[in-house]
């Protein structure tokens, strides 16, 4: 997890699978405190069934604990299906949702970016062939957390750091508009994150687009939640990444679908509303394409 944008600023450490990468390449170069032990990890779960997850919990803990397979099914599937099985093995909840943005321009020790206290984003005149499709912020990196798609599809609105406690997703993430991966203070650590109370009879996938078969970062990802009872949508959530500055709830794919039938039209017409209020750059539009059939996709695979 780190702090800042600041070239110089201090560096949290708990598994460093990002940090690591910083600290070779050049752009990361302030001093490294390790807070390993300084976090929560396990998973335990209230009277009402509500999961409270450690920082420090690894995703590989995640994808594999039972109780959160049974309750937050999406969840349990986006931690499964990120990265590697290694890098899940070492990697935390924490790191993955402060983790830095994966843009190649911000990579590079020798560009200014926005991230890095430049003046502009240097991706929107240049290659940003795997950025931003709705284009809502001054940086078109798209959020690099898959963990942070998940959350938000379960709408947690209890994240506590050491600083302040009952934060939502949204509060963690920022609304994308300036440029920064998240919202945290310097020098502030993420330390549990609750989850509201398991909703009955839902089913939950996780899916994503990649430009190779294995270990790639998302082009576009979808965690869908459903309930569907005598044929109809009682209950949906959908939400989305690599796609905007912060992941997106599809909140106009969202209310077509509440209430009504789970037929081919509907979730098709759905999918194609997950694109309402997009803005691609020149090179994203292909993004848009992908997003409709990752949609539709776990829409008809949970109707079924």
């Amino acid at each position: 997890m780190t702090t800042s944008c600041a070239e110089a600023t201090a560096e949290f450490r708990a598994a460093a699978t990002d940090l690591s990468e910083r600290l070779r390449s050049g752009i990361a170069r302030g001093p490294v405190i390790d807070i390993a032990s300084k976090l929560e990890s396990g998973i335990s779960f209230s009277d009402d069934g509500a999961a409270t997850i450690g920082a420090l919990t690894t995703i590989a803990a995640i994808a594999g604990d039972a109780g959160l397979t049974a309750a937050y099914p999406g969840l349990a599937a986006t931690a499964g299906g990120l990265a590697t099985p290694q890098i899940r093995h070492l990697a935390t909840l924490g790191g993955n949702l402060a983790q830095r943005s994966r843009c190649w321009y911000y990579r590079n020790p020798h560009i200014a970016c926005l991230k890095k206290g430049g003046i502009d984003c240097p991706a929107r005149a240049g290659n940003h062939l795997y950025h931003v499709a709705f284009d809502s912020g001054a940086c078109v990196a798209p959020h690099p957390s898959s963990m942070a798609v998940a959350l938000l599809a379960y709408e947690a609105t209890t994240i506590d750091t050491d600083r302040r406690d009952g934060l939502s997703v949204g509060d963690l993430l920022g609304d994308g508009s300036d440029g920064r991966d998240h919202a945290l203070q310097q020098g502030e650590m993420i330390r549990r994150i609750v989850l509201p109370a398991p909703v009955a009879g839902e089913r939950a996938l996780y899916k994503r687009a990649i430009s190779r078969s294995h270990a790639e970062w998302p082009l576009v990802e979808v965690c869908a939640r459903a309930v569907v009872t005598d044929g109809r949508f009682r209950f949906v959530r959908l939400a989305a990444g690599g796609i905007a500055p912060r992941p997106l709830r599809l909140l106009a794919s969202e209310a077509l679908l509440l209430g009504a039938e789970a037929n081919e039209e509907t979730m098709l017409e759905a999918a194609r509303r997950a694109t309402t209020d997009a803005n691609p750059l020149p090179m994203t539009g292909y993004k848009l394409d992908l997003l409709i059939g990752l949609v539709n996709d776990l829409l008809e695979r949970l109707a079924r």
